[in-house]
């Protein structure tokens, strides 16, 4: 029997979005539909090859500006005592902070059984996989002698000479490969139903054979079913604590150092807020532009984005209050460092990109209180750029200002990013999006059996409507 044709097994556990089905999903209708249109977004256009293009020139501008530092040393990335790092630890964190989202979506509303998540959390999945691969490159451009990478890998070794278990980079290592391992079984598992449906669309034999590989042998059997729903419900389950836990870990990097403003304890649940704002804010700037290109508006409805919204207003409202137990304490310190470092950072050398992040971060969402402005596309895509902008200069705001304000005045200092620190910083969005793009002309970027999961549901209902009349 084919899969696009095939009943799906009964029972609410395998459908958690039954009940919302005529409310967000009207304009889905038959199995075919969902398979035609899904599929569709699959056909490569000029624009999709002019877009392809940019990021694969924005690559080469960040390979270009990394072999010439590997040539003429760290220093003609800014680095400078007594700021010794910059742009690519500032990237680092961004890029680890915006793979959040994905987790947040995929396992967390699947927990909750969240009805809007069913429309993005495709793209945010593959959003956390090609962030986490873009994060995992900025350790080893840190490194003098990228050559010497594999010191970093936490292999075992009774002589304790690599790895040093004191260092960040070994943190952030482990980090990386466990959020990146997680994150790409549980893009790959949620696939296994939608490879077995290209698999039986294909006419071309070489990518027959590849959906047939990739779907595991998948025929849509009860048994399979029921097997898929418990490891889906148990890599969601097992996913979650990363949110808490990946983005912690990248916060000790600072706040294990006794350095003015980095040693505080709320620094692992403000890093875990900061990173699954900073990743919705992608999956608004991702998602929005398909949604019109492709022409999904009865697939990603306002209502999913109206959801989505009000979860990115409690996420920005908590990031606020991190923000302002952060002032707090640098006012309650009782020391003079904390003190002066925070007048230095809000009002004196480094005003300018904290008020940027305050702006963008916390009085620009504000307008998502209005549903007017939360069912707005067109807003919520420039919001969206403003939440990003936001959430890298607060990134930047962490460690520069301590960096360049330490405890001796005499040390004191500035930092100005070169042209290869920007080259760089440019390629890793070329990399981000090139990945992303070569991802949705391969892939389904929304969960076609999901989608028809819904359908049968439907027609019961007004079945059952029919009857009573």
């Amino acid at each position: 029997m084919a899969t696009t044709a095939a009943p799906f097994p009964s029972g609410e556990e395998l459908r958690p979005n039954v009940a919302s089905a005529d409310v967000h999903f009207p304009a889905i209708k038959t199995y075919e539909q969902v398979d035609e249109e899904i599929i569709n977004t699959l056909r490569p256009s000029l624009a999709w090859f002019g877009l392809l293009t940019l990021a694969i020139l924005a690559l080469l501008i960040g390979a270009g500006s990394w072999i010439y530092q590997i040539y003429a040393g760290l220093g003609v990335a800014g680095y400078a005592p007594p700021v010794m790092w910059g742009v690519y630890i500032v990237s680092f964190v961004f890029w680890v902070g915006i793979g959040h989202a994905g987790t947040l979506i995929s396992a967390i509303l699947y927990l909750f059984r969240a009805g809007f998540r069913t429309s993005i959390y495709r793209v945010s999945e593959a959003m956390t996989v090609f962030a986490v691969m873009t994060a995992g490159l900025f350790p080893i451009l840190h490194l003098g002698r990228p050559w010497k990478f594999f010191y970093l890998i936490p292999y075992p070794n009774w002589r304790l000479i690599w790895p040093n278990p004191k260092s960040p980079l070994v943190w952030d290592v482990f980090a990386i490969l466990t959020y990146l391992t997680v994150s790409a079984t549980f893009l790959y598992i949620g696939l296994i139903p939608d490879f077995a449906i290209m698999r039986d669309r294909e006419k071309n034999p070489i990518r027959k054979r590849l959906f047939a590989t990739l779907s595991l042998g998948w025929r849509n059997s009860d048994k399979e079913w029921r097997h898929f729903a418990r490891a889906y419900l148990f890599l969601a389950a097992f996913a979650t604590p990363l949110v808490l836990s990946v983005h912690s870990v990248v916060s000790f990097d600072f706040a294990m150092a006794n350095m003015p403003g980095w040693h505080e304890t709320i620094f692992p649940p403000y890093f875990v807020a900061g990173a699954i704002y900073s990743g919705l804010g992608m999956v608004f700037t991702i998602v929005i532009p398909m949604r019109k290109y492709f022409k999904l508006e009865h697939y990603i409805t306002l209502n999913d984005l109206d959801a989505a919204a009000k979860m990115c207003l409690f996420v920005s409202m908590v990031v606020g209050l991190a923000y302002l137990t952060e002032f707090q304490m640098g006012y309650l310190a009782g020391t003079s460092f904390e003190q002066e470092y925070w007048w230095n950072r809000t009002f004196g050398q480094w005003w300018w990109a904290e008020w940027i992040i305050l702006i963008c971060n916390c009085v620009l969402p504000m307008s998502l209180f209005s549903q007017k402005l939360r069912r707005n596309p067109a807003w919520l895509f420039i919001l969206s750029i403003f939440i990003n902008i936001g959430m890298w200069f607060e990134r930047f705001t962490i460690i520069v200002p301590t960096l360049s304000h330490e405890f001796e005045p005499w040390q004191w200092g500035g930092y100005r990013p070169t042209w290869v620190d920007m080259g760089i910083l440019i390629g890793s969005f070329g990399w981000f999006f090139m990945w992303f793009l070569l991802f949705i002309k391969q892939m389904p970027t929304m969960a076609m059996t999901e989608f028809k999961e819904l359908i049968p549901a439907r027609m019961a209902k007004s079945h059952a409507g029919g009857g009573a009349h």
